[in-house]
């Protein structure tokens, strides 16, 4: 500890005062939740050549649907985004085109730097020997997690509109998408569902992830008090109570194999629902939050998760896989490659969890040079680094 305390201190006195701990503490929450969720509910099988497939515990233990409650906190990452992005917008010294342009770089950086290394990667791993199937299974979930990229560039980009929106709405703004992704949802799931086309869900992707984001661009223009607060989280909670108990909505906030309906690709009402109520929620334990994080020895890890944002969100499936490839060599290792069908593998994988957060660490020691601006770094360079992300990504949608 006194090794590390004046690294702590030097962090906290480099924060300038006007920073909003709040915000921070409520991201580094948010980023937490996406590598423990898909460690967590994320498993593999072993086939008899050796390859590793997925394989999901939700399909042998329903009654952990909650704990996928507690681990999609999307909603709250759009919350702070939505916030953060009307202050900085408020504050830019530059046209909107140049600030724009400047969030999105630094969203696509990365993403671009973690596409492109596994498309060596798969080269050298089928070099190796490693089985296709093996490959294919994790290019998928290295690219899984990127969509919310793409989705979070598209909502950024509507930042101007958020803020028009707020400033005359207030926290109302967002409803018009929620009645959105109802009306879909009821199209998809009602009476006549047989006669929508299979492609209309799709129509929910917008709306249903705006919506968290326009409540953060209303929140950051002070446009929500305690009393819309409330409002949020007893409404969002009340929601989600009635779309599973009387509408039969599914209980997982992450798709199950096998089951015909899923709630996150594309977003239903009760992602809608739930990001509601931990909304409501946030805003009105933000004051308290942010005292918490006065302290320095809480302060200090938040800030190094949010330095790191990219970095966690781009390579916790690799560490993840980091562990299972090998271990698919040596066999049956429980909670790595058996199947998550027994109360032993849950107990298992939770071991295996402080391997995948120290693997994820020492990836991101490295990767994270993908996150500063990439001076020095050529037009031809970039330019194959382009080429290489579009062939991993076209090998990991099963297009090659």
């Amino acid at each position: 500890m006194s090794t590390l305390a004046p690294l702590v201190a030097r962090i906290d006195a480099s924060t300038p005062p006007h920073r909003d701990r709040a915000i921070d503490g409520l991201r580094a929450l948010a980023l937490a939740a996406v590598p423990i969720g898909h460690w967590l509910l994320g498993g593999f099988t072993l086939d008899a050549d050796g390859a590793i497939r997925n394989a999901s515990p939700l399909s042998a233990f329903g009654a952990l649907a909650p704990v996928s409650w507690v681990l999609q906190m999307l909603g709250i990452f759009f919350l702070v985004g939505g916030r953060a992005s009307a202050l900085s917008h408020r504050r830019r010294t530059a046209g909107t085109a140049a600030w724009l342009r400047g969030r999105v770089a630094r969203l696509g950086r990365p993403v671009l730097g973690v596409t492109a290394v596994w498309a060596v990667l798969i080269a050298v791993l089928a070099a190796a020997g490693v089985p296709e199937d093996t490959l294919r299974t994790a290019a998928t979930l290295v690219v899984q997690p990127l969509w919310f990229v793409g989705v979070y560039a598209a909502v950024t980009a509507l930042t101007p509109l958020c803020v028009r929106a707020a400033r005359r709405l207030g926290g109302w703004a967002a409803a018009p998408l929620l009645l959105c992704v109802a009306t879909v949802d009821l199209l998809r799931y009602g009476p006549y569902a047989d006669a929508v086309p299979s492609w209309l869900s799709v129509l929910n992707i917008l709306p249903g992830w705006l919506f968290a984001y326009q409540l953060g661009v209303s929140w950051g223009e002070k446009r929500i008090g305690r009393g819309g607060a409330v409002l949020l989280a007893a409404g969002g909670a009340v929601l989600f109570a009635v779309l599973v108990a009387v509408f039969h909505y599914p209980a997982s906030m992450v798709g199950v194999p096998g089951e015909a309906r899923t709630n996150s690709h594309p977003p239903s009402l009760l992602v809608l629902a739930l990001a509601s109520a931990q909304s409501g929620a946030a805003i009105l334990l933000a004051g308290r939050l942010a005292r918490l994080l006065a302290r320095p020895a809480l302060w200090a890890p938040v800030v190094v998760v949010n330095l790191s944002a990219m970095t966690v969100l781009c390579w916790h499936q690799t560490a993840m896989l980091a562990a299972a490839v090998p271990a698919s060599y040596a066999g049956a290792v429980p909670g790595l490659t058996t199947a998550p069908e027994t109360p032993g593998w849950v107990a298992a994988r939770m071991a295996w969890l402080p391997v995948f957060a120290v693997l994820l660490a020492v990836i991101g020691r490295y990767a994270r040079a993908f996150e500063s601006p990439w001076h020095g770094v050529s037009a031809a360079r970039r330019a194959t680094a382009g080429v290489l992300a579009l062939g991993f990504t076209a090998f990991a949608l099963g297009l090659t």
